[in-house]
């Protein structure tokens, strides 16, 4: 298995009196490497708080979390960073894209934890063509539309070749159309590229096209 949880909880104190409240309440859940899968769930369910435990920017209260057979809960802030820089890929509601940067610089960004190569550049531009922004390479954020731009946050995530894409609300800020296009391309990536792919989302459109689907509900996971 690529991604394991097992019997994770999530909790956060909310006042000095120790009152506590209980986000994730003993999930576990496995997902295979290429495999893609949609989380759904009302808003407050808790699905962000769990994206970010499965993307090793969160630590569960209780439970384990293994990324490649490689428990997450024993490894150092800096060996997280690591992870998640090179294996994991994040896509966000809100692109997140740099302003002062041109699409291709917003993408490389990534690689700049180690040695940006040719290679990068190339493969950069490839994607960016796969997503239709070829004509775009030199344009900043602020002169592309909102699909245009999470096309190219799509491609930021995608740029280390990571083994895992987590996905949260990706078109929740996108028209229909555009959320239609991007689920779709969405799902020719994790195809194309054999990364799993998680998505939390609202929408039960988009959830219906992926082959597993389970809901998130007052901390509770279900099939």
């Amino acid at each position: 298995m690529l991604l394991e949880l097992t019997h994770v909880s999530k909790t956060y104190a909310v006042s000095d009196g120790g009152a506590v409240v209980e986000v994730l309440r003993d999930v576990s859940l496995q997902i295979a490497a290429g495999e893609p899968v949609a989380i759904i769930g009302p808003s407050g369910s808790g699905k962000s708080t769990l994206l970010n435990i499965m993307g090793a920017l969160d630590r569960p209260t209780a439970g384990t979390v293994r990324l490649d057979g490689r428990d997450l809960g024993g490894l150092t802030e800096k060996e997280l960073a690591a992870i998640r820089n090179r294996q994991i890929g994040f896509i966000f509601q809100l692109h997140h894209l740099l302003p002062q940067c041109t699409v291709l610089e917003n993408v490389l960004i990534p690689t700049l934890t180690g040695r940006t190569t040719g290679e990068d550049s190339a493969r950069a531009e490839r994607l960016l063509e796969r997503v239709g922004l070829k004509h775009r390479l030199g344009h900043r954020p602020g002169q592309l539309s909102g699909g245009e731009c999470q096309r190219a946050a799509v491609v930021r995530a995608l740029i280390n070749r990571p083994k895992l894409l987590l996905a949260d609300e990706p078109t929740g800020s996108l028209d229909h159309a555009a959320a239609t296009n991007l689920g779709r391309l969405l799902l020719d990536l994790n195809r194309e590229e054999g990364i799993a792919l998680v998505l939390v989302t609202h929408s039960l459109e988009l959830a219906g096209h992926l082959p597993r689907a389970m809901e998130l509900r007052e901390g509770l996971l279900r099939n």
